[in-house]
């Protein structure tokens, strides 16, 4: 081998040992540097402890309100929170003209709000009232695995007339939700959902709000004249609601001009998210169902996409007086009992189809020829337990809204610290859009 061969070679070599080494550096170098995320300790809040002396209301938080819904009651006994659930077949009304037998708890649906602070030891019996057996899942709750609820899995499900027991101490603060978690497409669709809140121990200054709401959205199928939910229904649900409510049944947000207010907002429907969108006012998204989101990665929306499991707080100030709507964005969740299956007639002049077609279909209306605007209003006869297309007499006409609808009642006179509906707003003059003026069309050039 020559001379210039066994340099070139070497040479060879040398880069490859150069280039080896500057390899090992780099993973070395990789190695000890630090990661660029930080991972948490602990996802589920470590050991059950055994809990704080009690949060109180007034004291150590400010209680929620559920618009047309309610609290579930608690006593302290030896340190610890006790509550009691029942669940129970529920006579319940969506809205006025529409009934339907629901399973819920405590006679009501949804089932009360569970409201604790962070630390709080909590003991919460469940009696089952219902003909079939049932559990409660602690939804998003750090507890122990005896204690999640999930029927077969974690626990043997309760009898009918049987009482059980769970218990655990509050780890974490948020939003959750409780539900049935035996034979859950049948329960659920029935009703047997609810919400949790859980405050924080020592809430920093700039979480304390001046109205804090609680919103559980959920969808149903009932068909006109039908006495119960069709649990069965996987697509073409009918009735949209808001704590259990659909439009004009709803019950309105009531602050006061300046209130700092937050809304937390659930969803245990079975198949769809729901975008829910505020008039009037910007909000950021300050929490999801897996805890708080730091101010630096708050971000401004009028709408917010709540996932179906999921929850979702956002919080604004309410600055700006009147009757602001907020609703699902998706144009059929804001109708309700409406047939998706009838030809389209608009632009079609129906005549007396209508009063030919219920001979065969009673109770059956076309699409008007211009739409649906005007069917609300028109006082037409409907099956029996039924509210096809209706909505409310507003304060200037007819609100053509239903379903998953409801209003934020913003005023500047003091407002109380229930949730008192204060009636419609009485907007200043010249602030509420009308009939244009001919000399102010003529100013501006418009020909009409």
């Amino acid at each position: 081998m020559s001379q210039s061969n066994l340099t070139r070679r070497n040479a060879l070599f040398a880069g490859a040992a150069i280039t080896g080494t500057a390899v090992a550096l780099a993973s070395s170098t990789a190695r000890a540097a630090p990661a660029l995320h930080k991972w948490e300790k602990s996802y589920s809040g470590g050991p059950d402890p055994t809990g704080l002396p009690p949060g109180l209301p007034g004291r150590d938080y400010q209680p929620t309100l559920t618009p047309g819904g309610a609290t579930l009651p608690w006593k302290i006994v030896d340190g610890v929170k006790v509550y009691h659930l029942i669940a129970e077949e529920v006579d319940h009304e969506f809205a006025p003209g529409l009934r339907a037998m629901c399973w819920g708890y405590n006679g009501s649906v949804h089932g009360p709000t569970i409201e604790a602070v962070e630390g709080d030891r909590v003991r919460i019996y469940v009696t089952n009232k219902l003909k079939a057996g049932t559990t409660v899942h602690w939804h998003g709750v750090y507890l122990p695995n005896g204690m999640d609820g999930v029927g077969g899995l974690n626990q043997r499900a309760i009898a009918p007339g049987e009482t059980f027991l769970y218990e655990w101490t509050f780890k974490q603060h948020g939003t959750l939700m409780y539900h049935a978690h035996h034979d859950e497409m049948t329960q659920m669709a029935m009703g047997m959902i609810g919400m949790i809140v859980v405050h924080p121990r020592r809430p920093a200054a700039g979480q304390r709000v001046d109205r804090d709401f609680v919103l559980m959205l959920s969808e149903w199928k009932i068909d006109p004249g039908a006495k119960r939910p069709d649990p069965n229904e996987m697509t073409d649900f009918n009735i949209l609601t808001i704590n259990a409510k659909t439009y004009p049944g709803t019950v309105p947000l009531v602050c006061r001009t300046g209130d700092r207010v937050r809304i937390r907002i659930g969803n245990l429907g079975a198949m769809d998210h729901h975008p829910i969108h505020l008039h009037g006012f910007y909000f950021k998204l300050v929490a999801t169902d897996g805890g708080a989101i730091p101010t630096s990665a708050q971000w401004p929306e009028t709408t917010v996409l709540v996932a179906t499991g999921s929850t979702r707080d956002i919080e604004f100030v309410a600055d700006a007086p009147g009757d602001w709507a907020m609703h699902c964005h998706m144009t059929h969740h804001v109708m309700n009992q409406m047939g998706h299956g009838l030809p389209n007639m608009i632009g079609v002049a129906t005549g007396k189809l209508g009063a030919k077609g219920r001979h065969l279909i009673p109770g059956y209306m076309p699409m008007g020829e211009a739409g649906m605007g005007d069917m609300g209003d028109m006082g037409m006869p409907v099956p029996d337990n039924s509210i096809p297309m209706v909505g409310s007499k507003g304060p200037f006409d007819y609100i053509t809204m239903g379903g998953m609808f409801t209003i934020v009642k913003v005023r500047d006179e003091d407002i109380g610290s229930e949730n008192k509906d204060p009636g419609w707003y009485k907007n200043p003059p010249g602030t509420v859009a009308d009939l244009a003026r001919k000399e102010d069309m003529t100013r501006d050039g418009i020909d009409a």
